[in-house]
């Protein structure tokens, strides 16, 4: 079945403003957004990767559902319609789905800090629009990623705080990994200058 739309996909370190360029994005074209962090695993599953500590690594991109990420959006492209799990990362638990249409839009917007791992797939299914890393100085991105955690309680502030600087000390590399797997990397004011135009 030919597609009817093509993803644009929106990846870069958590806290760099994905989500609210997805947003933006929406509110000027009427694109829909696929919310990648919604295919998260829950708590109890068995395959989540851990870090030395015991605890889950949420940013091990073991901690996704990847295939069904990249399912739900070539149905979503092809057929019109995706059905997409809601997570709740508070409790690190799937509390609901949702079903996302294309409504005649020619462009789907995926955004999520493991975006960049449909790069390759969306390319290879003829899916793929575009892809950029949406990045800052590394220092604004701990500060809007951690007033952001704390203010949806995310998680307890001492593993929002760690997380945070674990991120920050590795944001280079993961822009660097990301951009390894076809992104673009950009700041936000070029973003939205090259999608305008």
């Amino acid at each position: 079945m030919p597609a009817a739309a093509r993803v644009l996909v929106l990846c870069g370190p958590s806290g760099s403003g994905k989500s609210r360029w997805a947003a933006q994005l929406s509110s000027q074209h009427g694109w829909p957004i696929v919310r990648l962090d919604d295919f998260y695993k829950p708590a109890d599953d068995p395959t989540l990767p851990r870090l030395p500590d015991g605890s889950v690594d949420w940013d091990d991109v073991g901690s996704w559902h990847q295939q069904a990420a990249l399912d739900a959006l070539a149905s979503l492209c092809r057929t019109g319609s995706a059905a997409t799990p809601v997570y709740d990362i508070s409790t690190s638990s799937i509390v609901g789905s949702g079903e996302v249409e294309l409504a005649g839009s020619a462009v789907v917007v995926a955004e999520g800090i493991f975006a960049a791992h449909t790069i390759a797939p969306l390319q290879e299914l003829g899916l793929l629009e575009g892809a950029y890393c949406v990045h800052h100085n590394r220092w604004v991105t701990f500060a809007r990623r951690l007033l952001r955690d704390l203010r949806e309680r995310r998680k307890p502030p001492v593993m929002l705080l760690r997380r945070g600087l674990r991120l920050t000390f590795a944001e280079p590399a993961i822009v660097a990994q990301q951009c390894a797997l076809g992104a673009i990397a950009i700041r936000p004011k070029a973003l939205a200058k090259q999608l305008a135009g």
